[in-house]
């Protein structure tokens, strides 16, 4: 039986995410300093799963960001439009020289034996610079919110933005709203914020608000601390749930912990699952073979096939399996958010096969 309560349908929102959003320039499988083109991607570890969750699964969504007065922040603005999630912007004057900005993440998709290269220009960003008091939680809230989400992209950007993500998350939590986070540790990022800032406190403090945790071995370990399995160990998931029980032992406020699991053979050939911790319940979700076009958000997308499982009341096999199902078609996408409509998940998730469809 599931340990969520859920809010019932009817709310403002279904989904809401807190989190930076960034453009990302992808120049295909040419590495950056052969690139004589770009495709620009409107991105975000949080805003990701709102877009996912509102395109694919038709769910009421919503993102609360920076946005700098700007040409690139138009054309974010209307890229979130475009995936039908409802903003809730701190606008930011941009100097027209300096910034603050939007984010750029570079990210070209690598092939075979090259892997993907991921490199950042955060400098003078505008999402790191939301602190607490930016958003009027008691009137995002009072609209009805049925579940709230964050991410440790946006935890590492700044003092600022991990006291928000808390900020909102008892707010969240006071409003009677589901709450979740995905750990998504990137080292690169926290070095960069510099200071005194350890991301197992910082991460840990953000956890104790945490109803539903995602993250692999390694966002477990360098993350929260947790002492686990030596990370990237394949499709093997007993020492993953093993890991887990310490976790959830550290946090015993957590009610489900849940991640992908991807043995990766070359840029585009990956084995798939992922696993799921459920009020002390464990579930597997099948494995498959990716042919991968492009792996950038396969991570969001699971975690919006998850969540709509759980948040639409499906049974709890089932909503794992509809969250392998979207990121493994996520991974068939150029770009970072979902193509895929929810009849093509529900096929997948069920066992179905990419047979030509007449």
């Amino acid at each position: 039986m599931s340990a969520l309560t859920v809010p019932p349908a009817g709310a403002g929102l279904d989904f809401l995410s807190l989190g930076a959003l960034v453009h990302r320039l992808d120049p295909g499988i040419l590495p950056f300093r052969k690139a004589r083109s770009l495709d620009i991607h409107v991105s975000g570890g949080e805003y990701n799963v709102s877009a996912n969750l509102s395109d694919c699964f038709g769910l009421k969504t919503g993102v609360c960001s920076a946005m700098p007065k700007y040409p690139i922040g138009e054309l974010v603005q209307a890229g979130v439009r475009a995936m039908g999630v409802t903003p809730h912007y701190k606008f930011f004057d941009h100097d027209g020289v300096r910034g603050p900005n939007i984010a750029t993440v570079y990210s070209d998709r690598g092939a075979g034996v090259r892997p993907p290269v991921v490199f950042y220009n955060r400098s003078n960003e505008a999402g790191a610079l939301l602190k607490p008091g930016d958003f009027d939680w008691k009137t995002i809230f009072g609209g009805g919110v049925r579940w709230f989400h964050s991410g440790g992209i946006f935890a590492a950007l700044s003092d600022t933005t991990s006291e928000l993500i808390i900020e909102g998350m008892k707010a969240a939590k006071a409003a009677g709203a589901v709450t979740s986070f995905d750990l998504n540790y990137r080292a690169k990022l926290w070095a960069a914020a510099g200071g005194n800032r350890q991301p197992t406190e910082v991460l840990g403090r953000i956890v104790q608000n945490v109803d539903v945790l995602i993250g692999n071995e390694e966002d477990l370990q360098l993350g929260l601390g947790i002492e686990g399995q030596k990370a990237d160990t394949g499709l093997d998931t007993t020492k993953f749930f093993e890991t887990i029980g310490k976790a959830v032992q550290k946090f015993p406020n957590i009610k489900a912990v849940a991640t992908t699991l991807r043995e990766v053979h070359t840029t585009n050939r990956h084995e798939w699952s992922a696993v799921l911790w459920l009020g002390g319940q464990q579930f597997s979700a099948p494995k498959c073979h990716l042919d991968v076009v492009d792996r950038i958000g396969g991570g969001d997308g699971f975690a919006a096939g998850l969540i709509y499982g759980l948040i639409s009341g499906r049974p709890t096999q089932e909503a794992l399996n509809l969250g392998w199902a979207h990121g493994a078609l996520l991974t068939t996408f150029p770009g970072d958010v979902t193509m895929a409509r929810l009849p093509e998940v529900e096929a997948m998730a069920k066992g179905g096969s990419a047979r030509v469809q007449r």
